[in-house]
This record gives structure tokens, sequence and C-alpha cells, in this order.
């Protein structure tokens, strides 16, 4: 279903890191202290993939793994997110990756750093750099992975329950497909249940591809 955001977040409607390129960008947001959330991480894990990538999905914030690696979706989510974009025929490697947060917010128990969900305050900071992201990369399609994507694009008028699947255009000029972030498939106990919402994340994911498909059809009937 496709429809228009009544509002966007702010990442498309907030003030934005200005730079010439996508490497520019990512050299300033390496000493961003926008918010504190820089003096626990290891390290800033800032967005990867092609410069003309087309397709930019934006999760959450870095998790364990990411934040040691310093890469995007490497971690168990990461793998998942793999798998199901291969299925879904979506190339991987063909995408720009990144998060909504920049710094992994974490709880220490014990030896063990417990993911903690940014606050409104640091999405509104970091979105500094997510807009400029998309500023650089003008894609033809984001997808908001989880409620914390979804707000930093769309608002809190959109989410993840209310839209999921929905293409929903955007002052931008390119719509944010919404869905869920891979992380939450690996929280689900039941293991039909899992199938099921891993298959429906598929589908969602499968409109990618067919927007894209669609795009370059458009786009070779005008030639």
């Amino acid at each position: 279903m496709s429809r228009t955001a009544a509002k966007t977040g702010p990442a498309l409607s907030g003030e934005h890191a200005n730079a010439h390129s996508i490497a520019a960008l990512r050299r300033q947001a390496e000493s961003c202290e926008r918010c504190d959330l820089y003096k626990n991480a290891t390290q800033l894990v800032f967005g990867e993939g092609p410069v003309d990538a087309r397709i930019v999905l934006v999760g959450e914030q870095p998790g364990d793994r990411e934040d040691l690696a310093g890469h995007p979706f490497v971690g168990p989510a990461g793998r998942v997110l793999d798998e199901c974009l291969h299925e879904a025929g979506v190339d991987r490697s063909s995408c720009y990756l990144t998060n909504a947060v920049k710094h992994f917010k974490f709880e220490q128990r014990g030896k063990r750093r417990l993911h903690s969900r940014p606050n409104a305050g640091e999405i509104q900071r970091c979105a500094w750099w997510l807009g400029a992201e998309l500023e650089q990369l003008r894609p033809d399609l984001v997808v908001a992975l989880g409620a914390t994507a979804v707000v930093t694009l769309l608002g809190r008028s959109a989410g993840v329950t209310k839209n999921r699947g929905d293409l929903i255009d955007t002052p931008a000029g390119y719509p944010v497909l919404v869905t869920i972030h891979p992380s939450y498939l690996l929280r689900i106990q039941d293991g039909d249940d899992a199938a099921s919402e891993r298959a429906r994340f598929v589908k969602d994911l499968a409109k990618v591809a067919a927007y894209e498909a669609d795009r370059v059809g458009r786009t070779q009937r005008r030639l």
C-alpha cells in the first residue's frame, strides 16, 4: 500500500551536517559528541555501502558486535537480514546500510552489554548525520527497519504496527518502506511464530525488489 507521509521525522525535516561526500561526512562524524552515547561506546559505527546505492536500509543503532567491529549489521540480526534479503531477491552488496543512531547504547550487566533503546533526544541529535547521508545518496527507496528508524524518518504519526508493509511517499522524493527490525525475529520463542514472522519479513523486503524492477522498467520505456 502506498500513501503520503502526514509529517516527516528529524532525518527528513531537520537541519543536517554539510559535506561534499559520504567519505567526508564519515570523517566529520567520527568526532561526534552531539549526545553522550560516544562516552561509553567503543567507536562510532557509520553507514556503509556503495555511494551510488539506490536502496538504503536504516536500522536502530549498532549492537554489541557492530560496536566492536565498527561496521553495521554484522551481528546476529545482520545475518538474519542477509538471509532474508537474499530470499527476497535483494542484493545486500548493492544497498547502503546505516542506523538512525551511530553509537551503541547499552546497560552493563556483569560482563554482558545489553541493548538499550535510544531516547528521543539521542534520535533527534543523530538525525543530523542520517539526514546528511540521505541527502548525499539520494536513493530511490529507503527501508525503515523497526520503530526507531520509522520515527526518525517519518515522525510519530507512523509506526511499525500501523504501517508495516506500506510504501510511504515523502517530500524528499523517495518512499519509505516500513517493516520490522530483524532482531525482532531473534526474540520470538515459538518456532511456528518465528517461521511465520520471518516469511512476512521476506515478503516485506520483496517489495524492494519489486519497486526497483518497476522503476527500471519505467526508465527503459521512456528511452
